[in-house]
């Protein structure tokens, strides 16, 4: 399955959010904005933890449309986005080696 075309039940969407919560920013955004190097660096994050927050800290007032090009850029799912913050997810393509499982529906 192509992860863009990754559909998320509003049941799994709350408990990626509340798995979230107990999770650091790995990733900040500044004055730069979106950049090669940053998409780089979320995607390293996302294929080392599967569920990564990020932080914006210049383009605060762009978040909700910054944040779902970084997720389509790094094949990811915009779990949510909450003051600053947005929350990204995307699986291991390998099954054995996902540290995430999400609850059925």
């Amino acid at each position: 399955m192509e992860l863009t075309k990754m559909e998320l039940t509003k049941t799994q969407r709350r408990w990626l959010a509340s798995k979230a919560q107990r999770i650091k920013p790995t990733v900040m955004i500044g004055k730069e904005g979106l950049s090669d190097g940053v998409t780089a660096q979320t995607d390293a994050e996302l294929e080392a933890h599967e569920l990564i927050k990020v932080r914006f800290v210049g383009h605060k007032k762009y978040i909700l449309e910054i944040a779902p090009l970084l997720a389509k850029g790094t094949n990811a799912v915009l779990v949510r986005t909450i003051g600053h913050v947005a929350v990204l997810y995307r699986p291991r393509e390998d099954e054995d080696e996902r540290d995430i499982v999400l609850p059925r529906k």
